[in-house]
């Protein structure tokens, strides 16, 4: 095999141009992961495709037809849950679309950041722009139009299942549109209708099936998920840059990253891997120093197995992403319709020429075992991590540096407790990567009695990717210490001017945090520093040196 044939890790098949600030078009079946972080994080617009429109007015127009007739639709003319066999007269149809979200909205806890609950309002848009929800167009326009203008609904963290979708969530999102709830507007939490008033525009009143279109779907745990991968994206390519750095700090050898090594298991991710930290120690002096010393020839498996274990975790993220792709661009909502009909007579109700089907889309089972997977394979990295900073303060295994990295040890503590902290954060991401999608707690008087709990995946997988963060941070910091400390060393060692220099990628990234942290030539308070690294790494500051 060559490794032309071994695919290859690309963190976006379809990345937007730098200071690409065209607007969004929601056709309902392309959104990129590229898009979402644009609009959640850089205010670029987004906007209905015109075929769309066209599409959801078909599918309004069966809705319609269905209320004239009298027809008994599940969220059309009944109610909802367990409420299913209860029906409305049409001229209730309104108010059981704003008792819905009115009643729905029972979320608690801290509210979610603005870019998780802007990319909840454009996955909404998106998934109504499908035509399958029988909603009027004006409606997404009405979500698009809260992105514009800065409008974001206050939506609490906690409340979902998973199933049907999440509810709570997507009812406190969708509350302000009809003048209810609440919304933090030009940095102030207001009511709905004040928000409204300040941007000019009328509550909505909500027709037959459209509350329900608002909070039937997958949306919190899909915006979770879409942002935590495009910061996983930037974490893996860091987490290369931190092991390359403690490589080079520990002398470890770069021949177990070998491209024939690595080809001989060809998993895309560990081979990828490879290549960024072949990449990050080119023409590293370090590295030529000691080749082919018989003390080298194997490294603990903290060095020696970083393809295999941060591959591992590319790999994982890489499923995270092909499961976002479906789900972004999907109908979620119940019942859907299908206004050009595309299914069997017996197998849904026929009006208006079309067809409206009852059934499970809303489930969300698929992104919940993606989401426990990639949780699972982030606390790995942060394991791993910590496992090469205690290698490096370790003075009984860092290859001669002083223990704990201090010039003064034992009047002084050095970096001893950097490893500490990155120790509790391992501890407890093993607490939050335990599975939520392997419970399961029956909803609505047993109607609902089987939920996916990926509403509490994805905000698990959100904690640890930040502890993940804050532990890569550490490890950056104490490996740039190490480092400092192996070059005087070898400096003092040998002839004058003859100090081998690292690798490339590892150089620039050493002056990068040398720009933001200052070697340790005494104890000082390690809050300043660490915060500053984990910026860094949040940032991904340091991802563009492990491009190949």
């Amino acid at each position: 095999m060559t490794a032309s044939s071994v695919p290859h890790f690309d963190p976006d098949p379809r990345p937007r141009a730098v200071g690409d600030d065209t607007p969004v078009v929601l056709t309902g079946a392309d959104l990129t992961i590229a898009d979402i972080e644009a609009v959640a994080r850089r205010g670029i617009t987004a906007q209905l495709d015109v075929h769309a429109r066209e599409r959801m007015q078909e599918a309004r127009d069966v809705i319609a037809s269905l209320v004239a007739d009298g027809a008994v639709v599940y969220g059309v003319t009944t109610g909802f849950g367990d409420l299913a066999s209860t029906v409305i007269p049409s001229d209730q149809a309104a108010q059981l679309q704003e008792n819905l979200l009115m009643s729905h909205a029972a979320g608690v806890g801290p509210a979610f950041p603005r870019e998780v609950v802007r990319t909840m309002l454009l996955l909404r848009a998106n998934t109504l722009a499908l035509g399958h929800s029988g909603c009027r167009p004006g409606l997404v326009d009405r979500l698009l139009e809260f992105l514009r203008l800065g409008v974001h609904p206050v939506v609490p963290e906690q409340g979902s299942v998973g199933a049907s979708g999440d509810l709570a969530p997507l009812a406190h999102l969708a509350l302000p549109l009809i003048g209810r709830g609440r919304a933090e507007f030009g940095g102030r939490v207001v009511s709905g209708a004040e928000a409204l008033r300040a941007v000019g525009l009328e509550p909505l009143v909500l027709e037959a099936k459209e509350g329900l279109a608002l909070l039937n779907g997958t949306q919190m745990m899909g915006a979770i998920g879409a942002l935590l991968l495009a910061d996983a994206d930037r974490l893996a390519r860091t987490a290369s840059v931190a092991a390359a750095m403690s490589v080079e700090a520990l002398l470890g050898t770069d021949v177990a990253f070998a491209a024939a090594y690595q080809l001989a298991r060809p998993h895309p991710g560990q081979i990828a891997v490879a290549a960024e930290l072949r990449h990050l120690l080119r023409g590293s002096g370090l590295q030529a120093s000691h080749h082919g010393h018989a003390h080298k020839v194997q490294d603990p498996y903290s060095l020696r197995c970083v393809p295999q274990v941060h591959g591992a975790v590319r790999d994982a993220m890489d499923h995270l992403r092909r499961v976002l792709d479906i789900e972004c661009n999907a109908a979620t909502d119940n019942p859907l319709v299908f206004p050009d009909g595309g299914v069997a007579d017996d197998d849904a109700l026929a009006t208006g020429g079309g067809r409206v089907i009852s059934g499970g889309n809303f489930h969300g089972e698929p992104i919940a075992l993606a989401l426990d997977f990639a949780t699972l394979a982030l606390a790995e990295l942060g394991s791993i991590s910590e496992r090469r900073t205690a290698l490096l303060v370790d003075g009984r295994l860092n290859g001669g540096l002083p223990p704990f990295l201090s010039h003064g040890s034992g009047l002084e503590s050095g970096m001893m407790l950097y490893q500490y902290t990155a120790a509790a954060l391992v501890s407890e991401h093993k607490v939050l990567a335990h599975p939520a999608s392997v419970d399961s707690i029956p909803t609505s008087a047993n109607q609902e009695d089987h939920v996916s709990m990926g509403s509490i995946g994805a905000r698990h997988a959100r904690q640890v990717l930040h502890g993940v963060e804050r532990i890569l941070a550490i490890e950056l910091v104490v490996a740039a210490q190490a480092l400092d400390l192996r070059l005087a060393q070898l400096a003092a060692e040998g002839a004058p001017g003859s100090t081998p220099a690292p690798g490339a990628g590892v150089a620039e990234a050493h002056r990068r945090i040398r720009a933001r942290v200052a070697h340790l030539d005494r104890d000082r308070e390690p809050g300043p520093d660490l915060a500053a690294a984990t910026a860094l790494v949040h940032d991904g500051a340091l991802a563009d040196l492990a491009v190949v």
